[in-house]
Parts: structure tokens; C-alpha cells; sequence
């Protein structure tokens, strides 16, 4: 089978690999659609991220869908030739926080395409894929493309539950990549009666109003497009902030009305925050990480006409022009979702 492998940031080559054979509770399946995600720009484009780096070839990629080629011994649930969407996600259910029911804070995680362990996870991108037949859910009914986007998707409707009661909130949405615009759609259907997004990008902005923003700033035109939101102690409920970027952040949590739940989302390393503001507006600053049961979630919600992701696939390219993907990926100017088809 041929894999999508990274050696070093600039240094991506298509490799072949041994074909697997799955095991007892597993499946083999053969690749239908892989999304390339931010975590694989930072590999791709400067080796790593933050304290993570590449220290041996890894096989990329985490967003992914397939069709069902082999059962392994005593799987059940699944046919030949289904359409699966498939969880990166593999905590060990042993560890400490795995009985707490935080399988996302797994000791012993194994996440397809992470450089955080050594060796490191390989991951999903190559043609032949095993994974635990607990990792699959039925996508019978979506596109390939869509069920790949049930993992991002996951990853804000996590962050949406960690918001908690969200209907009739008012919704400030910092960074309009694909986890910004995807927190739109969740926000909506977990009941938010008002969303605004703030971009840097007429492009994002764009797609931000066609998957449902109200209003949308552009922050680099506007610097101060939140400013007049910031009055009587500020308007927004709830803010995703999906840059990892501080001034965003710091933009974002002027405009908080006191009380109101930040969610931090985005992974750009470490930010100094105005801690009087958030003390003195009472503001409860929650991260988000991961996800765990919200796959499947997420794939339930689009199966029923719930959400719908299709906007944001801007882009799908054969493996062979995997490199050429990456490329348009990293220019958000014309580009939200790039996928590979396998």
C-alpha cells in the first residue's frame, strides 16, 4: 500500500508500506477520503509545533473515512464495502483518567499522527488502514468527504458541551478556519440565537456567513470591529476562540458580558491574559481538548440533515497530488477544507 510520510518539515514523500492484516476486534479498510488538518500543516511546514517535534518518518493524517474491507475475528455491526467515519481517538480505558471519564486525557493515548509520543503514532493516511472496530461508526448515507469531517467536527461539538446551556446565547467566533466555521454550525444547533464572526480573511468571512454568521468582522481591515462590542460591560455569552492567537483573545474577552464562558480552542502556544478583566467581569475561561463520544455525535447529527459540513470542502485531490494539497491548505485566502482522496 502506499502512505503519506513525513521526514522533516519540507520533506513529504509518498511511500509504500506493508499491507495489515486486521486482528480480533478489528477492521481493514480501505481509505476513501482524508482531511488535511492544521496539526498537519505545522508537520509539514516547520517539522512540528511548539515543544513537538518530528524525530523519525511518520505517516500523516487523523481525518479520515473508509469503506469497511475485512472483518477481523468476533467484529459484528459491519459489511464489506460500508462507509465508516473513523476516530483518530484510542485512550487505553485503563488509566486513571480513562475511569474518570476523560478518555480525551487518556496517560496512554495513541492518536493517529501525533510526534507527542516516541516513537510516534503513525497515522491515518495510507490506502490500507486497521483500526478497533470501537473506532468506526456506520457513515451510510454521506458523501466520503463529509463523513472525513466528522472528526473536526467532534472537536467543536466538544467544546460546545463544555460551553454547556448555549440556547439563545449570543456567539462571538474568533478565527474562521474549518474549527472556527464549525463551531458556528454547532453553536446554531446547540440553540445560540446570534453569531458573529471575526477574521482576518474576506474569504473565511465569506464562508462564515454561508454556514450561518449573522454578522462578520474583518479584524485585519477593522482592527477595532470588536471595540463597540465591549460597551455596558460587553454582549457576548460565549466566545470560541479558534486562533490560538492572543489578540484575538484579548478582542474576544473585552466583548464578554459579565459571567460568560470563553473557550479556548485554538493551539498557538502560550498567551499572557488580562486576568483583572476576566476577574473582574467573573468570565470562566475553559479549554478544549479533543473529544471522545462526540464523533459519533457528529456523525449522527449530519446522517440527519442536521448539520451540514459540504460548505467547507473547498478542495479534493488525488494522493498523487497530496503536496499540491498541502500547499492550497496552507493558503486560507482560497482555500477552508482540503481533502485526499485515497
Amino acid at each position: 500500500m502506499r502512505a503519506l510520510v513525513i521526514h522533516a518539515a519540507h520533506d513529504l514523500r509518498i511511500e509504500d508500506r506493508p499491507d495489515p492484516t486486521p486482528g480480533p476486534g478489528q477492521l481493514l479498510l480501505r481509505l476513501a477520503v482524508g482531511g488535511i488538518c492544521g496539526s498537519d500543516l505545522h508537520y509539514v511546514n516547520h517539522g512540528g509545533f511548539g515543544a513537538i517535534r518530528l524525530k523519525e518518518p511518520m505517516i500523516l493524517g487523523h481525518e479520515v473515512s473508509a469503506h469497511v474491507k475485512a472483518l477481523g475475528e468476533g467484529v459484528t455491526g459491519f459489511a464489506p464495502g460500508q462507509l465508516v467515519a473513523v476516530s483518530p481517538s484510542r485512550p487505553c480505558g485503563d488509566c486513571r483518567f480513562c475511569h474518570k471519564g476523560l478518555p480525551n486525557h487518556c496517560l496512554n493515548m495513541r492518536f493517529y499522527g501525533s510526534a507527542m509520543p516516541f516513537p510516534h503514532v503513525q497515522g491515518a493516511f495510507r490506502e490500507l488502514l486497521v483500526a478497533d472496530a470501537a473506532q468506526c461508526v456506520d457513515a451510510t448515507g454521506l458523501t466520503p468527504g463529509q463523513a472525513a469531517m466528522a472528526e473536526p467536527l467532534a472537536v467543536t461539538l466538544h467544546a460546545t458541551k463544555r460551553a454547556g446551556d448555549m440556547l439563545g446565547a449570543r456567539v462571538l467566533v474568533t478565527g474562521c478556519g474549518p474549527i472556527g466555521l464549525l463551531s458556528i454550525l454547532s453553536a446554531q444547533r446547540a440553540g445560540a440565537a446570534e453569531v458573529l464572526a471575526a477574521e482576518l480573511s474576506d474569504y473565511t468571512l465569506d464562508l462564515a456567513r454561508r454556514v450561518g454568521a449573522a454578522q462578520v468582522v474583518n479584524l485585519k481591515t477593522d482592527p477595532d470591529g470588536l471595540a463597540g462590542f465591549a460597551a455596558d460591560k460587553g454582549h457576548f455569552d460565549v466566545l470560541y476562540e479558534c486562533t490560538g492567537a492572543q489578540p484575538a483573545l484579548v478582542a474576544g474577552i473585552a466583548a464578554m458580558r459579565p459571567r460568560g464562558i470563553v473557550l479556548q480552542l485554538g493551539l498557538g502556544g502560550d498567551m499572557s491574559l488580562p486576568m483583572m478583566m476576566l476577574t473582574a467581569k467573573e468570565l470562566d475561561l475553559r479549554g478544549s481538548f479533543r473529544f471522545h463520544e462526540e464523533l459519533a455525535t457528529g456523525v449522527a447529527l449530519m446522517r440527519q440533515g442536521l448539520i451540514d459540513v459540504s460548505p467547507l470542502i473547498s478542495h479534493t485531490l488525488p494522493l498523487d497530488r497530496a503536496a499540491e494539497g498541502f500547499a492550497l491548505a496552507s493558503d486560507r485566502s482560497r482555500a477552508m477544507k482540503v481533502q485526499i482522496a485515497f
